[in-house]
């Protein structure tokens, strides 16, 4: 992502252009074939060329923040990956700045996409009171943060890794922000699936009764293959489905003490791609949703599991757990409405923004 900053409203930049490009898969997928890793990186910064003028590319910091698609690799396959853009970064003609490549814990994860939030919605202003909460689902970890209104929000956490706090504006933002890593939405699939510990076993299958009892093929996540089918025999359907994916989200996930109180949420990354493979929104402008609309079309996918097997075959399982984790997990209830959304006044809605702020206004995250 490239973001051009002109002046200042406010205290707060005003943002005159961004260039956004994503590539799949992501950096975790090359963990055995880490120079991989590297063009993937080179091609990225082609882009980046383009958008910036050439006079502009020794003062353009380049920055690599990995999610958690390299948390849950191993310490040494992560950092063969890290140094691999390390070295592109090194070669470009880019500003390369202290720390411009390492691996972001998932809570500042959660923070910077409500900063990008916040900031595009106009909720970061001085003179504004009220904030939107953010909920990310990425392929392998989710994150929910929100400024609360009660000082019970607060004093009923589990921990002190479910607080974060950021200076902005002279003031400082104490804010519920939480990641739980193993929970995302590729990820739970490996859950479901009882492959958590698998490997990639070649010759083992991995049944479900999420996916069509007609289906069998092969499913890719994190470098490893992975054989799946539903299961012929057994039991389909919705509820069949729900207490699978309950699993994976019981006594795991903490339900805050207020949501309903709570400004809106807005939900973005995996939620945003489900709710469109679905048909619940658009692919561009998303939309507004209630909880029980992915409960009602969760229902619905797996109803057809039975039948030949549909364009999505894992759609049962992911709207099933998507609702899963909205009910069960974070405690919203059924009437709560979610915007929906990729981008906000045609900006991407990512943590990509909340990082160049931080970089260049140092929001001292703790």
């Amino acid at each position: 992502m490239w973001a051009d900053f002109l002046f200042f409203l406010e205290e707060l930049p005003v943002l005159d252009n961004e260039m956004f490009y994503s590539t799949k898969p992501g950096l975790s997928a090359y963990v055995d074939i880490p120079e991989m890793a590297a063009q993937t990186v080179r091609t990225m910064l082609k882009v980046a060329k383009n958008a910036v003028p050439r006079l502009e590319w020794k003062r353009t910091p380049v920055l690599l923040r990995a999610t958690a698609g390299l948390r849950l690799l191993p310490a040494g396959k992560a950092q063969a990956l890290l140094d691999q853009v390390q070295h592109v970064f090194d070669e470009s003609p880019f500003f390369v700045p202290d720390n411009s490549v390492s691996i972001m814990n998932g809570t500042k994860e959660g923070i910077l996409a409500w900063i990008t939030m916040n900031f595009l919605t106009g909720h970061l202003r001085k003179e504004t009171k009220s904030t939107v909460g953010i909920l990310d689902l990425g392929g392998g970890s989710t994150q929910i943060t929100f400024l609360p209104k009660l000082k019970k929000t607060i004093e009923d956490v589990p921990g002190a890794d479910y607080i974060a706090r950021f200076d902005a504006l002279n003031r400082t933002f104490e804010l519920y922000s939480h990641s739980y890593l193993g929970n995302g939405q590729m990820v739970a699939r490996l859950a479901v699936l009882g492959a958590l510990d698998a490997e990639g076993t070649v010759h083992e299958v991995f049944r479900s009764s999420c996916l069509p009892k007609k289906f069998r093929g092969e499913w890719s996540f994190g470098g490893l293959t992975y054989q799946v089918s539903g299961d012929p025999d057994g039991y389909t359907g919705y509820k069949t489905c729900y207490q699978e994916v309950l699993k994976a989200v019981k006594g795991i996930i903490h339900q805050p003490f207020e949501l309903e109180d709570n400004t809106v949420f807005y939900a973005f990354s995996y939620y945003y791609d489900v709710a469109v493979d679905a048909g619940l929104i658009g692919d561009v402008h998303g939309g507004r949703l209630q909880v029980r609309d992915f409960k009602k079309k969760a229902k619905e996918a797996c109803s057809k599991t039975t039948k030949r097997p549909p364009a999505f075959p894992f759609l049962c399982m992911d709207m099933t757990y998507i609702t899963c984790l909205l009910k069960d997990g974070f405690g919203f209830k059924e009437s709560t409405v979610l915007q929906l959304s990729k981008k906000v006044n045609n900006v991407e809605s990512s943590w990509a923004l909340g990082a160049i702020l931080d970089h260049f206004y140092n929001l001292n995250i703790r």
